[in-house]
């Protein structure tokens, strides 16, 4: 697997992707038989900004006909006697249903609804290794319409910190020194966008 087409628009018009690699490929295939959960509930965890919403939105979207399926986005954020009743009438209509939880631990207090959630299939997104790491910022610079190929890949890769949020950051300010120096994205502002994301003493790797 490397890259799931999302039937979903971008804001710009267009597909949307999610790349599956190391840190999520066991949560994407999961996702797509919830058949197989215990009773028929997951939760999925991971950092900040490593498409979690995204898989959620694409699991639902991906039902077949006359299956049920819901994802419950941000579920930390809910009151946990709402979602203990979310998860019972999930429970009483069939429906595989989706938790989208943020880092772990989560720490549930009403006993009801740990124990509940204790029991369902727990899914948790890593962080990328190298080959992921180059997929997602190659994917993230497509949707910005940003000219990052190869070259550039094999030079930031190496030198980019291994966060989600750190690689998207990366992307955004190749695409924001490129439009203010009014230049191609080249040795130059790769380095820069670098240090801008990770301090003057990055990249350390020359």
């Amino acid at each position: 697997m490397s890259q799931i087409a999302l039937p979903l628009a971008l804001s710009g018009g267009g597909p949307s992707r999610i790349v599956i690699g190391s840190a999520n490929a066991r949560a994407a295939e999961a996702l797509a038989a919830p058949e197989r959960w215990p009773f028929r509930t997951a939760v999925l965890s991971g950092p900040p900004r490593s498409g979690k919403s995204l898989l959620a939105r694409w699991f639902v979207e991906s039902a077949q006909p006359g299956e049920r399926r819901e994802a419950i986005d941000d579920a930390r954020g809910m009151d946990e006697a709402a979602l203990f009743h979310r998860w019972n009438r999930a429970q009483e209509s069939g429906t595989a249903l989706l938790i989208v939880g943020g880092e772990p631990p989560w720490n549930i207090v009403l006993p009801d609804l740990r124990s509940r959630l204790s029991a369902a299939l727990q899914l948790e997104i890593g962080l990328p290794d190298d080959a992921m790491a180059e997929d997602l910022l190659l994917a993230l610079a497509e949707q910005r319409a940003l000219p990052l190929g190869a070259e550039a890949a094999a030079y930031l890769v190496p030198r980019a910190g291994r966060a989600f949020a750190d690689i998207e950051k990366l992307v955004m300010a190749i695409d924001r020194l490129s439009l203010e120096r009014k230049m191609p994205a080249t040795h130059s502002i790769w380095r820069a966008a670098l240090e801008a994301v990770h301090g003057p003493e990055e990249p350390r790797l020359l």
